[in-house]
Parts: C-alpha cells; structure tokens; sequence
C-alpha cells in the first residue's frame, strides 16, 4: 500500500469524519452482537422448560417475548447506526475524489507543454476518471468495510472467548488458511488491475482519436478499417477484464469455503463438548450462538476479499496517478509578485531545442521591439515563427540565451500576469463547445454585450454570426467543428481583442481568410494595435507590410530584418515572397 500513502493527508483533513464513522461502528457492532446471545438465551429457556418438571407455559412465552422484543430493538439500533456509518464513511470518501480530482486537474493544467506531446488526452481523462473512481473505493467502501470487520472480528471474537476459549480456538483455525489465500490472490489482483487500467487508458486514447478524427475517417473512407481496430482493442481489453474477473471470483467460493469449515469444527467440537459435560457448553444455545457468532463473521471476513481487491486496484490506480501527480513543470512561477506589462520586448541571443524531437528550432536570435510597435515574422514551414511566440508566452523557457520584457528577464515576471496580460490568436484556432457570445468572452467574461459585437466587428465575422438562427448564442460543436476555419479564425481573433492587452501575438492567424477579408481585419487593428505591442506570424507580405519591423527566418536563424521598403531593395527571400505574391493577386 506504499503508493496509497498518499491518501493520508485527505484522512487527516477529514479526521473528524473518520473517527466519527470509527466510533459509529464500534456502536453498530457491539449492538448487532445481542442478537445470537438472546437467540442462545432463547434456546436455553425453551431448554431448561423441556427439561423442567414444572410445565410454567405463561412463564416461557413472556421470556421468549422479551428476548423477541430485545432483539427487534438492538436490530433496528444496529439498522441506524450501520446507515450512519455508510453517511459518514462513504460521504467522507465522496469529499476525498473532489479534492483528488481537482488536485489532478490543477496539476494538469500547471504541466508544460511537452508533458501533453508525450501523453494522450484518453490517458489523461482515465485517470482523473476511472482511476480516481477506483481509489474512490478504497478511500469508502474498502476503508468502511475494513472497519466494520475489524471492529466485528474484535468484539465477536472477545464475546466468543468469554463463552469457551477452547471453542473459539477451535472454530478460528480455519483463518491461516484465509489468510495466505487472500495474500496470493491479491498479488493476483494488482497485476492484473494495473494491466487492465493501462489497457483502458489506451481505449480511452484511441476512441477519442477516432471521435475527434471522424471527418477525416468519413473522408477517406476508413470506417471498416477503424471499426477493426477498435474491434480488436476491446477484445484486448475483454481478455484484461476477465483476466481481473476470474482471480475476483476466486474470494466469494474461498470465503464460503473456511466459514462452512468452520461451522463444522463449531458443531463438531461443541456438541462432543455438551455431550461430555464441559461446563461451557452446558447448553445447546451455547452451540447456536456460537454458529450465529461464526456466521456474523461470514460477510466481514468474505469481505476481506472483495476489500483486499478494491485495495489492490485502488493502489494500481494511485500508481498511475502518482506518475503525473509526481511529474514536475518545466516552466515554474518564480514571483509572487504582481507584474504590469508595458510591452518592451527583448530576444538576446536566443536558441531553443525542443526536447522530445531534439530539432534546434531557433538559433542565437537577436530582436527588440519597443511598446506599441508591430513586428512582422515571415519564414519558411518550420523556420521557427512559432517558438518565437511560445517563447513569449513562457510555454518554453529559451535553452540558451534571455527573453527579457521590460528589461527584465521573462523568468523573473509573475507568470500568470504575463500571460494575463498577453492576447494569442494560435496558428490552430481552438473553440469551446460553447455558445459563440461566450467562445468570445473567453478572453474577458466581464465583457458586454456590446463589447462582444464590436471585437466581432473588427474581426469582421460578426456579420456570419447573425447570420446563424441562433447568431452569438448558437452553440458551437466540438473544437468549434460548427464553423468553416476561416470563421474559427476571425472568432479566435475577435475572442484576443476583446482581451485588450498590451502584447498581441498572432500565429498565422490570418491563413484561412481570403485576401479581401485580411485587408480588412489588419486596417481595423491599425487603430486597435497603435499602443499594443504586436507580433505577427504569417507567409503573407500583405500582413507584414505595415509592420515597423520584418523578421525573416530561415532554419532558425534571422536571414533578413527590416522594414518593408527596406527589403524590397535587397535581393532576397522578402523580395522574392512580395513579386510571387503580387503577381498571384494580379491574376485573381
């Protein structure tokens, strides 16, 4: 249970609730153990009346009432208590798998970017999931139960002793054997619970890929292919399952098996007992309340089996959990510190590899740009524009060299004001399965109304939003699936204005709109961005013409820098870009 350890910070802040449902269950035992003994006394009376010579009948009924009404009584006592036990208990573990979910979720949402290149979203959302619902079990139900047993086992075994200690040596010699086959099987159980789950978390993985892929299965026809993958992942993840189930089995038989033993050792032993004269077991009550005793102990310790396997998946689940939970971000805030943003932009001598691919994206790059200038990046697929923009946003930190933003170091700044205070357009526009109205207020939920339709203005899509039944309230499928990608753009775009910040990074975020439409969207952020600082990733010369500065890439490196009048006179890739682009438009 080592990687269960974790858990104990949650029993230590719901400490009260557990001891509570600790004293519930000391009460709900010791009352559920009045029942064999008024039983045993009921069969003594009935007893001792066979065997009297005085026929008192009146005498046996009201004694057999009274121990009828005793036992109705202390059943439903046991009856409420055992209900506040699940109240507490199992209320308790529901509290422990909402802080444990967002635990997980806030970890998640502080990893960097290369944690989500290395693992997929199914594997992700089974274990804030599925995982957590396993430990969830352990955390209620497993602790509950073992409380209950514990407790139970405790106090019949005492109530047991005190009758006969040689009886209840006897009839508890069945529990080594119980003992060792709940250690063998629950090994078992871990292996198979770990495999099982990470064969989920592949399920997972994959139907999401095909569900968020579905367009591009339907368009190249692949459906038979896809269901035969799938079809032949779920066998896999069948045979895992009744892998789990046919060790799982093995508890329900084992336990009947021992209890059934011991019955027998208890009627056995007890009745050569009673008919020796042993002067504990002077009555056949004594007998029978010993079976009930042995009996009580049938569901706690058949439980022990079913607990011991809540335990082990609980534990193979924490494992998993503890993998990401463990995973430290590369990227850490190292100020507490409110930061207000200017806009002075800096790159000083800046390289960058990424890790997982090893490709040297940018390569001692050199740049300043001051507040409220526009800067323009122009490049070749893969020449580096985008990890420029990353790197402004902090989602890397520079391999060599220093961002500074102004003048101080981007790895001194609060991190959460930085990107507070910075407006991204990325080169793939993500929406929200939201409304339009809110997809947009994404980047100021204190926005109006109004506000909404005037950053849709500039972006010039709100004339296709009114256009929908629903226009801003209509509600967008999955990824923004509902729009063509150039409305995704101009509502990413429109969703980044509305934010108002000082630094504005555009990724290529102009790609899907026709030239018409570009022309119009960069003459309205002419007034919008005149005291922004702004970057803008494109292949376009149009939206870098304006610029006050032009940036061109090459392999990660800065082949050509200048303003736009300044490039056309040297020869070189800005110019060549500008004549093919000029002469593209002509023939439109």
């Amino acid at each position: 249970m080592k990687e269960l350890q974790y858990l104990n910070k949650y029993f230590i802040k719901y400490k009260y609730r557990f001891l509570l449902g600790l004293l519930i269950t000391i009460i709900a035992q010791i009352f559920s153990l009045f029942t064999p003994e008024l039983i045993g006394n009921s069969i003594k009376v009935i007893e001792d009346y066979i065997n009297s010579s005085d026929k008192d009948v009146a005498s046996l009924k009201v004694a057999l009432l009274e121990n009828i009404f005793y036992i109705l009584v202390t059943t439903i006592i046991a009856g409420f208590f055992t209900f506040l036990m699940r109240q507490t208990l199992i209320v308790m573990s529901r509290y422990v798998e909402f802080d444990l979910k967002n635990e997980i979720f806030n970890h998640y949402q502080n990893l960097s970017q290369s944690f989500y290149k290395r693992n997929r979203t199914g594997d992700l959302m089974n274990r804030i999931s599925e995982d957590v619902g396993k430990v969830r079990m352990y955390v209620g139900p497993a602790v509950m139960y073992s409380l209950n047993t514990l407790m139970r086992f405790t106090i019949v075994v005492i109530y047991m002793y005190n009758i006969s200690p040689k009886l209840t040596l006897y009839s508890l010699l069945p529990l080594p054997l119980l003992s060792y086959g709940i250690f063998k099987i629950s090994s078992e159980i871990h292996k198979k619970s770990g495999a099982f789950q990470q064969n989920l978390s592949n399920l997972f993985s994959i139907t999401q890929e095909i569900f968020s892929g579905i367009r591009v299965i339907k368009a190249y026809a692949i459906e038979d292919k896809k269901k035969e993958d799938f079809t032949e992942l779920t066998a896999l993840s069948k045979s895992k399952a009744m892998d789990l189930a046919k060790v799982n089995s093995l508890f329900g038989p084992l336990m009947i098996l021992l209890i059934g033993l011991s019955n027998l050792v208890v009627v056995f032993v007890g009745g050569s007992m009673y008919m020796n004269g042993d002067p504990a077991v002077a009555s056949i009550g004594v007998i029978a309340q010993f079976i009930l005793y042995i009996n009580m102990l049938t569901w706690p310790v058949a439980s022990l089996g079913w607990v011991s396997s809540l335990i082990q998946e609980a534990e193979a689940s924490q494992k998993r959990i503890n993998e990401f939970l463990k995973e430290e971000p590369e990227i850490k805030n190292t100020s507490t510190k409110p930061t207000t943003i200017q806009g002075d932009i800096l790159f000083k001598n800046v390289s960058f590899t990424y890790e997982d691919t090893e490709i040297q994206a940018l390569k001692n790059i050199s740049f300043a740009i001051k507040k409220g200038e526009t800067l323009a990046i122009l490049g070749k697929t893969g020449s580096g524009k985008s990890t420029i923009l990353t790197l402004i946003s902090r989602l890397y930190d520079a391999t060599e060299g220093n961002v500074l933003i102004d003048h101080k170091s981007i790895k001194d700044l609060n991190l959460f004001d930085l990107r507070n205070q910075i407006s991204v357009v990325p080169q793939d526009a993500f929406l929200f399965s939201d409304s339009i109205k809110n997809n947009i207020k994404f980047g100021n939920e204190n926005a109006t109304d109004e506000e909404v339709i005037e950053a849709a203005k500039k972006a010039v899509v709100h004339d296709n939003i009114i256009g929908f039944n629903d226009q801003y309230e209509t509600v967008l499928g999955e990824r923004g699936i509902t729009l063509s990608g150039g409305q995704k753009q101009r509502v990413s775009i429109a969703r980044s204005l509305i934010k108002n910040a000082p630094i504005l990074l555009l990724d290529d975020a102009l790609s899907a709109v026709d030239t018409e439409t570009e022309e119009t969207i960069l003459n309205n952020l002419l007034d919008y961005c005149k005291d922004k600082t702004t970057i803008i990733v494109s292949h376009r010369v149009s939206s870098a013409k304006n610029a006050d500065q032009i940036i061109i890439l090459d392999e990660g490196k800065i082949i050509e820098q200048g303003t736009h009048n300044q490039l056309l006179n040297i020869d070189g890739y800005y110019k060549e870009l500008y004549n093919k682009q000029l002469s593209e438009k002509e023939l439109e």
